[in-house]
This record gives C-alpha cells, sequence and structure tokens, in this order.
C-alpha cells in the first residue's frame, strides 16, 4: 500500500536549510524535488524560495508539561522561532514520544516554549 498526502492547493511544505552562525530559514519544497545534504548530514532542499510557515514541527529531545523543550544543541530552532514571531503568527508543534517527557527542562532566556506537544499518546 503506499500513501499519497492531499494538501490544499494553497498549503505548501517548506523544510530547514542551516546557514552560517548557527542560523537556518526554511525554503519551499516538493516531492518532486531534490534534496542536498548539509554537513550534519541531514537532507536540505535546494531551492532558494525562503518561506515563512505558519506552522513548524519542531524536532526535541525532551520536553516538559510546562511545554518547555530540549532541542538537539546549537539553539537552531529556538533562534528561528524568536526571527519569525516578529513577522507573523507562527504556531510551533514538538513532535515527541511520550516517554521523552520529563519532570523539569532546564531552561534559559533564549529557550523558547512551545504551543503544542504532539506524541502517539496525547496532544499537550
Amino acid at each position: 500500500m503506499t500513501f499519497t498526502p492531499q494538501l490544499k492547493k494553497s498549503s505548501q511544505i517548506s523544510l530547514p536549510k542551516i546557514k552560517k552562525n548557527f542560523k537556518m530559514d526554511f525554503y519551499h519544497w516538493s516531492v518532486e524535488q531534490p534534496l542536498s545534504i548539509n554537513q550534519y548530514g541531514i537532507p536540505e532542499p535546494i531551492t532558494n524560495k525562503v518561506v515563512y510557515p505558519s506552522i513548524l514541527l519542531v524536532p526535541l529531545v525532551a520536553f516538559d508539561k510546562r511545554l518547555n523543550r530540549i532541542g538537539y544543541g546549537g539553539g537552531f530552532y529556538d533562534r528561528y522561532i524568536k526571527k519569525i514571531k516578529k513577522k507573523k503568527k507562527i504556531f510551533t508543534i514538538g513532535l515527541a514520544y511520550s516517554f521523552q517527557k520529563i519532570r523539569n527542562v532546564p531552561i534559559n532566556k533564549y529557550d523558547t516554549k512551545l504551543d503544542f506537544i504532539l506524541t502517539e499518546k496525547k496532544i499537550r
């Protein structure tokens, strides 16, 4: 069985592309377009069409009940979320497994809370 997602014509997919100084932007992408592998081994779009998403799916290592997250290091998503929130309203959704929940994520002034966290068991 194959799965073909159905998107509204107004929907766009965008993927992150790492830039200098631990920054990133999101670029338009479609399944027909090739990806290139960056210095971290992560596939990135080759297009130069910057997109400012309305919904951002955010990877994480751990999270707590207050919607704080521990990322993969580097602060890429925290910096990006702060930057884009100055331009438009955005919903941030952390993607995790329920076992990644911890009692308390240590945070500092650079960390950004998420709007939601989606696990296989619950939406927080």
